[in-house]
């Protein structure tokens, strides 16, 4: 019979033996797993996880399609962005990349930051790491092992190797961003940011392991994808990691399957150098001479197989190999067992990665030094890598619009904001007509032509909204949306001047955010509807109104808004357009308006008859001028006024040629001018107009609106009040109108201080670059973008042009 002591000893020696069976059995099933996901082998019981593949592939295109559209929030950080991520779960050398890149910026002259999701780490809110708070603390209070559980291992390596960069480690990573924004940085790199995507980004580096790259081709956990290959298209740049660890055939196999979604201009390809050897034992003890003759490697990152390879490229005979899941925390039992594993097989010493040395238990020491091999990225072409970037970073701004009359706004903002930002991108994306103002001033369009019947103003009779539907609205609306999708990832925050429809095309077409101008709703025409104000304080970035009640409208409902001017009037304080001089001092001088839209050939003929009747009422004579829009052609505009029936006095004819064009009849003539309104509404005694927002501009410059009766301009009376008088669409009630306002001054004088009272002054535009300039980050993405430039730009020294791309 055996002793107690004899029969506790078997006990206990049967117990750990159980439990590291069951180790044993847990690493098998593993390492099975792990062969099945990336591929290594077929037939595998781990099919069964198929159908749960399938429904991960599910959630993941349901996701990407929610941000692309805008149903899932994606704002604009305040400091530029350059992810460095991956489509595979780990095993893809991320952080000596985001190592690589951090000192890149750091020698072209910019201050980058790190955030990191800190995986591992226990920490919620922003926690800020730097090697020298590690450095002070571990000498203190905190240990190592301390710092590794507050925000994981990778944060802490990379923090140890960059000196002076705050790595910025939580669970919100635009939290991050505004911890780090206010230290100083310059630029931000998120580490293993690809899918976090409700964090808009400047720049999207994603990198692939050529020796495994897509796995069995499956999303996990029926494969190692965190999303199908396809989404490399997102992708500023795509690099190709280990790509000297495989044979030239299968490299180039791979190269053909990722230039399925990317071009070979934005493919890559990097290497990874082992430069020296560092002993640890509790602590750095300084540089090795040279690397070991053997060893035994022990790794717990996500492709160990890319580790043993590092190590026999670089001439270390290894011995035995242990592996670890990615991340694992080593247990002191796990490092006596390394220990004896390593006398066993007669190995000179242990090596590890870098980032396992933060993992080792805090209380344990080892028998000798552990070797450890620093290794950086280097990449193949880093020249036009640069260059690469620096097309990414370069700001690009995009103004959207949906009238003629919001046209003439964005023309005006977006040469703001060239103005403020010389060295970005500025285009426009009207989504009514063809851009003609935008086109006039050389600013560059990113959308599709888009005529219809109704031009565009559809909300006031189903008639013309069936006419665009028959002429293919629908059709338009999907090519406009195929415009916004080349531009998605590529741009700022857009900037909208419109409506809410304008709002919310934008945000389906590219996904993140914009900031509305809001030029179409006021209280004086019932304000916003309970969804529109729903929908603005929910999926917009900021919102200005054009009048200050409107604002606090908003505000109530919780929405981002501010007044600070009325947006339309701002068209009046363009310093590029010079007053002109025109008419007789001493008569009446009458504007006239047929308006910007197809209409106006078919109203000019009531103008034109207006002004015969006017004519007759006004003894002593008027001077006539008509405004063009530049959405109208003039040669059409020509045959339409020479189609007007004749009267006693004959036709209207066109005088004047190409350099002063207008028309006349008898003693009648009326002068065409094709510049911008404000040059010559600021002498205009009344206007009869048949336009939209040109109306109001003259209004709020002062001048009386005489205009028609119907749907559109009853509501535009509610805004303009007494300032305009609506009549008849008759030729004779038109002139009637008129003179009985020029024949009475006190009648005039009243209706100009009204226009004024209702339209408000200017300013909202200026604010609106401001806000974005401070606010949005974009005066610092410029100074960066230059900086950069300065570096890296061209071979040929050129510094590139605003409108350059």
């Amino acid at each position: 019979m055996k002793s107690p002591e004899e029969g506790g000893v078997l006990r206990k020696l049967s117990s750990a033996e159980v439990f590291r069976r069951f180790r044993s059995s847990v690493g098998a099933a593993l390492g099975s797993y792990l062969s099945f996901a990336r591929g290594e082998t077929t037939l595998s019981p781990w099919v069964l996880v198929y159908p749960f593949g399938l429904v991960a592939k599910s959630v993941v295109a349901v996701r990407n399609f929610a941000f692309d559209h805008g149903l899932i929030r994606s704002e604009e950080p305040p400091l530029p962005v350059v992810s460095v991520g991956n489509i595979t779960l780990g095993g893809t050398n991320k952080t000596p990349f985001v190592e690589m890149l951090c000192r890149m910026f750091q020698e072209a002259g910019i201050e980058p930051g790190i955030i990191s999701r800190g995986y591992g780490g226990k920490t919620v809110d922003p926690v800020v790491i730097t090697a020298e708070t590690i450095s002070s603390e571990t000498a203190g209070e905190r240990t190592l092992s301390g710092f590794r559980d507050l925000v994981g291992d990778e944060p802490l390596l990379l923090a140890s190797r960059l000196p002076g960069v705050p790595v910025a480690v939580s669970k919100d990573r635009l939290r991050d961003v505004d911890v780090l924004s206010g230290r100083k940085v310059q630029l931000i790199v998120a580490d293993d940011a690809f899918q976090h995507r409700r964090m808009s980004r400047d720049a999207d580096i994603v990198l692939v392991d050529a020796c495994c790259p897509f796995g069995n081709g499956w999303i996990a956990p029926a494969g190692i994808l965190r999303e199908p290959p396809s989404v490399l298209s997102r992708a500023s740049a795509v690099v190709v990691t280990k790509s000297d660890q495989v044979e030239p055939d299968r490299l180039e196999r791979l190269i053909a399957e990722i230039s399925r979604f990317v071009s070979r201009e934005r493919l890559f390809f990097s290497r990874i150098s082992l430069h020296t050897w560092r002993r640890w034992n509790g602590g750095w003890k300084g540089s090795d001479s040279g690397r070991p003759s053997s060893a035994l490697a022990f790794s717990a990152i996500g492709s160990p197989e890319s580790f043993r390879r590092s190590l026999e490229n670089g001439g270390v005979g290894i011995l035995r190999e242990h592996r670890f899941k990615d991340h694992y925390r080593y247990r002191l039992e796990d490092m006596t067992a390394l220990e004896a594993s390593m006398e066993e097989c007669g190995a000179s010493c242990m090596v590890c990665t870098e980032k396992d040395v933060y993992n080792l238990p805090q209380d344990w020491t080892s028998s000798r030094d552990i070797l450890v091999p620093f290794i950086s990225t280097v990449l193949d072409d880093e020249e036009r890598f640069r260059r690469c970037l620096l097309e990414a970073l370069r700001p690009r701004l995009v103004v959207a619009s949906n009238g003629y009359g919001e046209d003439s706004m964005g023309v005006l903002l977006a040469r703001k904001l060239a103005e403020r930002f010389p060295s970005a991108s500025v285009s426009a994306f009207p989504i009514v007509g063809r851009g003609e103002h935008y086109i006039k001033e050389g600013i560059p369009i990113d959308s599709v032509p888009s005529d219809s019947p109704s031009d565009g103003v559809i909300k006031y009779r189903f008639a013309d909204l069936w006419k665009d539907l028959r002429s293919g609205l629908l059709r338009s609306i999907a090519r406009q949306m195929g415009a916004w999708k080349l531009l998605r990832g590529r741009i700022r925050t857009p900037l909208c001047v419109g409506d809410v429809y304008l709002l919310l095309h934008a945000l389906w077409g590219q996904g993140q955010l914009p900031v509305l101008i809001a030029t179409a709703k006021t209280v004086y025409l019932s304000g916003h509807w309970r969804l529109e104000r729903f929908l603005i304080k929910h999926r917009s970035r900021m919102a200005w109104t054009r009048d200050r009640d409107t604002a606090e409208e908003l505000l109530r409902s919780g929405v981002l808004a501010r007044f600070d001017g009325n947006p339309i009037m701002d068209i009046t304080c363009d310093n590029t357009i010079e007053p002109v001089l025109w008419g007789s001092e001493n008569n009446p001088r009458i504007l006239l308006l047929p308006g910007s839209r197809r209409r106006a050939y078919d109203d000019l003929c009531l103008l034109l008859q207006a002004v015969e009747e006017m004519h007759a009422l006004l003894p002593s004579g008027a001077s006539y001028m008509m405004v063009v829009a530049p959405t109208l052609d003039r040669r059409r505009l020509l045959e339409a006024c020479e189609r007007v029936p004749a009267s006693e006095e004959g036709p209207w004819c066109s005088f004047g040629g190409k350099s002063e064009p207008g028309v006349r009849k008898g003693t009648c003539s009326i002068s065409f001018f094709f510049g911008p309104l404000p040059a010559v509404a600021g002498r205009a005694h009344v206007l009869v107009g048949l336009g939209g927002t040109a109306n109001q501009v003259c209004a709020g410059m002062g001048v009386p609106v005489v205009s028609i009766e119907e749907k559109g301009k009853f509501v535009q009376k509610k805004l303009l009040g007494d300032s305009e008088v609506l009549v008849p669409p008759e030729p004779r009630a038109l002139a009637e109108a008129a003179v009985r306002i020029l024949s009475d001054e006190d009648l005039r004088m009243r209706m100009a201080a009204e226009g004024v009272a209702r339209l408000g002054g200017p300013g909202a535009l200026d604010k609106v670059v401001e806000y974005a300039a401070s606010k949005m980050g974009w005066d610092l993405r410029v100074r960066m973008y230059e900086t950069l430039a300065s570096r890296w730009g061209a071979s040929d020294g050129r510094r590139p042009r605003p409108q350059d791309g």
